[in-house]
């Protein structure tokens, strides 16, 4: 395993302050906020602790409030809602500085036997032979600004390979769909609950880059304000994260400076495993007229 990879693990695994309590630590990762996604994956860390292990989450919904502090821990508050003989649920609210800046609510069930679909995994190429993210960055590494460069082209603790990349300095327009790969960057334990707080927090990362491709803009365009505003997430089947998993992202609406993107997680042996969406703010400030 990864030392970047066992950071991310310690991240998202919390200290117990009190029987509800839990405190985390914060990432920089070069955007002057806190990433949505570690604020997601130790929310429903958080919740995962006050559950019994035989109930496993099977959705959960999430509104971001206030951008979150690099420099300060959070404090997760969680509310036991209900313990029913088949559900338990749960609501998380993320506190720093005083103020509420994420809650989730969190649904777990006990393993239940059922009917079965699926949606069938689209046809993209693989994995194998497809650049990550990482390098990418490093062949515009001397075009990126200072903090971000130092972030995008270090090494990651989940290996990011988009099906067809783009280059965020000089995007162009596309349809709002994207396809991007995603795995660990090492090997991981025998722990389902870990392989969903990756798999949360990794969700985050590809919706407004897909609401924003139709537009011809990126989130690091002139005058671009983007931020999640809200994250829901449904999780279907069994998965591991040191495996290659597909995300199929799609945008079927952008008004009101805000974007929306549904997302479907895939193995590679096309089990759809996991659901995904978004809305987030995406408004381009206009330029102050001089006087």
């Amino acid at each position: 395993m990864t030392e970047v990879l066992q950071h991310l693990i310690a991240l998202l695994g919390l200290e117990r302050i009190e029987q509800n309590l839990f405190r985390g630590q914060s990432q920089d990762l070069g955007w002057g906020r806190v990433f949505g996604g570690q604020v997601l994956g130790q929310a429903l860390s958080a919740a995962v602790q006050t559950v019994p292990p035989e109930r496993a989450v099977h959705s959960f919904h999430g509104y971001f409030m206030r951008p979150g502090a690099v420099d300060r821990p959070i404090v997760y508050d969680v509310d036991r809602i209900r313990d029913g003989g088949s559900f338990t649920t749960r609501r998380v609210v993320a506190i720093q500085n005083g103020e509420a800046i994420f809650s989730l609510s969190a649904s777990f069930q006990i393993e239940e036997e059922g009917f079965e679909h699926q949606d069938e995994m689209p046809a993209v190429p693989g994995p194998e032979g497809l650049l990550s993210e990482r390098d990418l960055a490093l062949r515009v590494a001397d075009k990126l600004p200072p903090g971000l460069r130092e972030q995008a082209c270090a090494e990651r603790p989940i290996e990011v390979r988009p099906v067809e990349p783009m280059n965020p300095l000089k995007p162009d327009r596309r349809p709002p769909q994207r396809a991007v790969w995603y795995r660990a960057s090492g090997p991981l334990p025998d722990d389902a609950g870990l392989h969903r707080y990756l798999l949360a927090y990794a969700s985050d990362f590809n919706f407004m880059t897909t609401a924003l491709m139709p537009h011809g803009v990126s989130w690091i365009s002139p005058g671009m304000q983007v931020a999640s505003l809200d994250h829901a997430m449904w999780f279907h089947r069994p998965f591991r994260m040191d495996e290659w998993i597909l995300h199929v992202v799609e945008s079927p609406s952008a008004s009101g400076a805000r974007g929306l993107a549904r997302g479907r997680f895939y193995t590679q042996d096309g089990r759809l495993v996991a659901s995904t969406a978004q809305e987030g703010l995406i408004r381009q400030r206009k330029p102050r007229p001089r006087d």
